[in-house]
């Protein structure tokens, strides 16, 4: 199936961003019922961008299919950016610290190339 680039990626993300919802939305279900730690949270989270990221590349390289390293590395990163600019328009500024936003760049980078290498 021939696809266009900005076509395959907006397809991507908005799957990769359904399940992120529904996988939030079950993370904020077991935090109430099960009165979860912080800690325990965070790994949710970051899982979420995982499979998130991953889903987003996979279908990305599956629609494309070529250059599947560059479609997943693509798919990874706009699913940070646009993380980031929804966090940036709802504090009015990054108020998180370098390190965790690095760790969650690579996080989404790196599953998402996992993700298209895979298709």
């Amino acid at each position: 199936m021939e696809s266009s680039t900005p076509g395959a990626l907006l397809h991507s993300l908005l799957f990769s961003y359904i399940l992120s919802g529904l996988l939030l939305a079950a993370t904020s279900f077991a935090l109430y019922k099960f009165h979860l730690k912080e800690s325990q949270v965070a790994v949710a989270v970051n899982g979420i961008y995982l499979l998130s990221c991953a889903l987003a590349g996979f279908l990305m390289g599956k629609r494309l299919q070529k250059r599947r390293f560059f479609c997943g590395f693509l798919a990874g990163l706009s699913y940070f950016l646009v993380l980031l600019a929804a966090s940036f328009a709802i504090h009015q500024g990054i108020t998180s610290d370098t390190p965790r936003l690095l760790t969650t760049l690579a996080f989404c980078v790196g599953s998402g190339i996992i993700g298209g290498v895979s298709s």
